[in-house]
């Protein structure tokens, strides 16, 4: 279960990144993103989401992190991906800025709390 959660943890960073930089790219070009922006931000959602629950997982079996700052990390980077649908403003290109913004947020994130968590 440890593996699997380190490499969850690898493609949670992974996609958090290219939603972020393909957000960036769009929001600088003052174009509408392509549906795979949105399918990208989703999915670095769910599968912080999914990562959360595999953590839990792995606490409720008794296998604790060696830094408990890993824990934190790990729930703002969960919190930093859910924000903008509370916060974000209603037009679409600062909208998309927002979401880019907040899936680097939980890429850096989601790094430290790999770091730590090893």
């Amino acid at each position: 279960m440890v593996g699997l959660h380190m490499v969850v943890a690898i493609v949670v960073i992974a996609v958090n990144v290219a939603a972020g930089a393909l957000g960036i790219v769009y929001h600088r070009r003052r174009t509408d993103p392509p549906r795979l922006f949105a399918h990208l931000v989703a999915l670095g959602q769910v599968l912080l989401i999914g990562q959360g629950a595999i953590g839990l997982l792995l606490l409720s079996s008794h296998r604790r992190a060696p830094d408990r700052l890993h824990y934190l990390y790990g729930a703002l980077a969960l919190a930093a991906v859910l924000s903008p649908w509370v916060y974000a403003p209603p037009d679409e290109r600062r909208r998309v800025l927002w979401f880019a913004l907040a899936a680097l947020l939980a890429a850096a994130l989601s790094v430290r709390a790999f770091v730590t968590g090893s």
